[in-house]
C-alpha cells in the first residue's frame, strides 16, 4: 500500500535518529454548513446540513493570516449563488454568485471559528440557492475565497429570509 502522507516527524526524524524521537502533529481543516431559510412569519421552511470543501486559495489564506503582518483582508463576506457543479480545491469563485453579503458575525472558540451570514427579505430573492461561499472581498466574484459548498437548491421567496452558519474547524 502506497501512503503519499508526510507528516512533521518523517522529514525530522532523520535527522534525530529515528522517528520515536519526534511526535508527529496532524494538521487540517474542514468545514461544516448550515443552511436555513425562514418563512415571513419566521417558521423554518427548510434546511441543509453538508459538509464543505476549504478549497486552496483558503489554505494559502490560513497561511497568510499566521504571518506577523498578512497581506490579505479577513473573512468577510458571505456569498450565495445557483451554481451546482461540486467544489473543487481550485476554486477560487462561487458558480453562479447571485449575492454577496458582510458576515453577521464572526467568532472563534478554541479551534473552531464560527460564521454567520443573513439575507434578509427582499435580498437574494427568488432564485434556487444551491451554493456558498465564504471571502475575504466585498466585491462579487472576486476572489480571496476560503471554503465553498454545494447543497440541494432552496427557493428563496421575496419575503424569506435566509441564515448560513458555517463553522470551520482548525486541526
Amino acid at each position: 500500500m502506497h501512503n503519499d502522507h508526510v507528516g512533521v516527524g518523517d522529514l525530522v526524524a532523520p535527522r534525530l535518529g529515528g522517528a520515536a524521537a519526534v511526535a508527529a502533529d496532524e494538521f487540517g481543516v474542514h468545514g461544516h454548513v448550515r443552511v436555513e431559510l425562514f418563512g415571513p412569519d419566521g417558521a423554518l421552511k427548510a434546511e441543509r446540513d453538508v459538509t464543505n470543501l476549504v478549497v486552496t486559495s483558503g489554505k494559502n489564506h490560513i497561511a497568510d493570516q499566521l504571518k506577523s503582518s498578512p497581506a490579505q483582508a479577513a473573512m468577510g463576506w458571505m456569498a450565495i449563488g445557483t451554481g451546482s457543479t461540486a467544489p473543487a480545491a481550485g476554486d477560487t469563485l462561487l458558480g453562479a454568485e447571485i449575492d454577496r453579503n458582510a458576515l453577521t458575525s464572526r467568532t472563534a472558540a478554541a479551534n473552531v471559528v464560527t460564521y454567520v451570514g443573513n439575507w434578509a427579505a427582499g435580498d437574494g430573492t427568488n432564485a434556487a440557492i444551491a451554493e456558498a461561499g465564504i471571502f475575504n472581498v466585498v466585491t462579487a466574484n472576486t476572489i480571496t475565497m476560503l471554503a465553498r459548498a454545494t447543497f440541494t437548491a432552496i427557493n428563496k421567496g421575496a419575503l424569506d429570509t435566509l441564515a448560513i452558519t458555517w463553522t470551520v474547524t482548525v486541526g
